[in-house]
């Protein structure tokens, strides 16, 4: 990445100081204070030096000022403890509003988007992305003001003290900073190649794990363990790459330090020798020397925090200036009653040049059971996705009961849809709280009386803590036939007009596809049941069936009508997999 690749990125970061409020402000206070202090603890050191080794004072003599330095010491270590936990504070304000910019952004974007990227990729911006801003506010921030402030109050006590050492300190002060920048630019491509790759090991090794039970059973594990050690290894050796130069970075940062305070020491030394300084004030000056370069070598300490914090933003920034599809203006209340929904000419593309859906024309009648089928892209899920709000159509319109789709509320819209997906999420917690993510403010008797409409009463109250059970992520702990009924749960606790099911019986076994469809019949009794369908028996039980090939409908009618037309494609498919389970499978 060349300098001007990360501009952007170093933009964007200095943009989000304001949100840490006055603590970094209050940190830098703090760190100026204490360099203040330290100037007054060299001089008070001096002092006692001079007085015991040179003015033949006695100890008693020297006790107020080695109290003074006693406080002086506590009072440093006390600024210091509160400057390093005020910047920690600002950094993690920003770290709170950066992490719930990017989940709001991430919900706004919607399933689609997500469906495009890595989970492990946004998993790993999401946490050590967002992590890696708090060196950089809670450090390096700081630290570019103390490196200005610090050093220029040490000069304001030298140059009237000793002109030739402030002048020594002077010129080659600035000979620290810009080394390391020149030494950074290198360091800094380098660690945005490193953020990249450790995100798409991520990625990689979070689609590994979810995919471990088909890797088992396809005997594919142990190789993709060996790619696993591959990648392991390229990103150690990319690793120590970046570490060599930013170790450089640091003997160059130490090397011209060391020299310049050897300069200032010689040079007082010789002064000293040829009675030209007196001892106490060389002595001073002498003590002075390292706390004056000591803020540009912490500078250039923490310079990798900005290299690694410029690294994470381009992800991040990247997410935040994703466009968000347009907010629809409502203009019409949510439809009432049993839903007709018309689609009139409605085509849509997930990228130019790939249609998903060209032209398509059709109407879903009030409490009809429509199935939707056709092979894989032929823009059966696409439907859905436009039904459920998660895009809008490129060209033409969705009538809801006469009212167009784009003109209503979609929070109120989406109150009046029960989804099904065909692998349902449960998260952690208890079934009763799973249940309820249809409707947060159920009583137990309703959650009860969805739960036995779905048949998953029975097999609720059979375990040890019934619907206090907590499960896992994704339902572990439940069969699947389980977790299917737990959704269907929640459609019934919904209770809404529409449902839409991505075939909820597929991959079950037969006692388990008898509960479910048992349950979907009584869901679709007075409500609209869209289905996309992979298996015949949900086909044959629809009260119309539109075929999708090639993101246009070519067949409508139910399955006697379809069947009927030996030329059609339902006919030709029936015929293929006639007595077989599964049609083709789709993707959009």
């Amino acid at each position: 990445m060349t300098p001007s690749t990360s501009a952007p990125q170093r933009g964007w970061l200095k943009q989000q100081t304001p949100l840490a409020g006055r603590y970094l402000t209050l940190a830098t206070g703090l760190g100026v204070l204490s360099g203040c202090l330290l100037i007054f603890q060299a001089w008070c050191l001096a002092k006692v030096v001079d007085g015991a080794a040179f003015q033949g004072e006695a100890l008693n003599e020297l006790m107020p000022w080695l109290w003074i330095m006693l406080a002086l010491f506590i009072a440093r270590a006390a600024l210091a403890w509160a400057s390093e936990q005020t910047a920690f504070c600002g950094a993690a304000q920003i770290k709170v509003e950066v992490r719930d910019r990017l989940v709001k952004k991430i919900q706004a974007l919607g399933p689609v988007f997500l469906s495009s990227e890595h989970s492990g990729e946004l998993a790993n911006t999401l946490s050590d992305g967002v992590e890696a801003l708090e060196a950089y506010y809670a450090r390096f921030v700081p630290a570019i003001s103390l490196m200005a402030l610090v050093p220029l109050s040490i000069l304001a006590f030298v140059f009237p003290t000793d002109l030739t050492s402030a002048l020594v300190m002077l010129f080659t002060a600035p000979l620290i900073p810009l080394f390391m920048i020149l030494i950074g630019k290198g360091a800094e491509r380098l660690n945005q190649r490193q953020w990249k790759k450790l995100a798409r090991m991520s990625a990689h090794f979070l689609d590994v794990i979810q995919g471990l039970t088909n890797l088992k059973l396809f005997n594919a594990s142990r190789r993709e363990a060996a790619v696993i050690a591959r990648i392991s290894d390229e990103y150690r050796r990319s690793t120590l790459s970046v570490l060599r130069i930013a170790f450089l970075s640091s003997f160059a940062l130490e090397f011209f330090s060391t020299i310049s305070i050897a300069i200032v020491a010689v040079l007082i030394g010789f002064r000293l020798y040829w009675g030209e300084l007196d001892f106490f004030l060389g002595f001073f000056v002498l003590l002075l020397a390292p706390e004056f370069y000591l803020p540009l070598r912490n500078m250039g300490t923490h310079y990798h925090a900005r290299m690694e914090a410029i690294g994470a933003a381009e992800r991040i920034v990247e997410i935040l200036e994703t466009t968000v599809p347009e907010t629809p203006t409502i203009t019409s209340k949510p439809p009432t009653g049993p839903l007709e929904i018309r689609f009139e000419h409605v085509s849509y593309s997930y990228e130019p040049g790939r249609p998903a859906l060209i032209n398509a024309s059709f109407t879903i009648r009030p409490e009809e059971r429509f199935a939707l089928i056709g092979p894989s892209g032929s823009g059966k899920s696409t439907i859905i996705n436009l039904l459920l709000g998660f895009i809008r159509p490129d060209s033409g319109s969705i009538m809801l009961n006469g009212v167009d789709l784009d003109t209503l509320s979609p929070e109120a819209w989406r109150s009046l849809i029960a989804w099904v997906p065909q692998h349902p999420r449960l998260f952690h917690g208890t079934l009763i709280d799973n249940i309820r993510l249809s409707k947060p403010d159920a009583t137990m008797s309703e959650v009860r009386r969805a739960a036995n409409m779905a048949h998953a009463d029975k097999f609720i109250m059979e375990l040890p803590d019934a619907y206090q059970t907590r499960v896992g992520e994704r339902g572990q702990g439940l069969s699947g036939g389980q977790i299917q009924r737990i959704a269907l749960a929640r459609a019934f606790l919904k209770d809404a007009p529409l449902v839409l099911l991505d075939e909820a019986t597929a991959n079950l076994d037969l006692e388990s596809e008898r509960l479910v469809q048992a349950g979907i019949n009584k869901l679709a009794k007075g409500r609209t049941l869209i289905t996309i369908a992979h298996r015949l028996q949900t086909i044959r039980d629809a009260d119309r069936i539109l075929v999708m090939e090639s993101g246009r409908p070519i067949e409508s009618g139910n399955h006697q009508q379809l069947i009927n037309n030996s030329e059609g494609f339902y006919s030709r498919f029936i015929s293929i997999h006639d007595g077989a389970d599964t049609p083709p499978r789709s993707s959009r």
